[in-house]
């Protein structure tokens, strides 16, 4: 009998006032750049939830079309703790589930 992983409800949100479309792709999607849309809320708030199994997630916003982990942030930064490089040279976000 297979074992169940279990999995854990991840919220994801993004500041995006002007944006008329946004996406979350990563590790749990296999970077499907359109798999995983986030919804519209207030103040330009855009969020999803995302179940998600126990580990180490990377993941990065889609924007109107641009890769970003978050409007305006999109090329090489440093102390950002809840972000790690890429091989692209750009950094991605990350979430450590439980």
């Amino acid at each position: 009998m297979k074992a169940s992983t279990k999995t854990t409800s991840t919220p994801f949100t993004c500041h995006a006032p002007d944006a008329s479309q946004v996406f979350v792709s990563g590790t749990f999607n296999d970077w499907s750049p359109d798999a995983t849309p986030l919804k519209p809320g207030s103040r330009g708030k855009w969020s999803v939830k995302v179940a998600l199994a126990p580990g180490h997630h990377e993941y990065k916003f889609i924007v109107d079309g641009v890769w970003c982990c978050e409007p305006g942030c999109d090329g090489p930064h440093t102390g950002c703790m809840g972000c790690v490089p890429n091989a692209f040279g750009t950094m991605n976000r990350f979430v450590e589930v439980k």
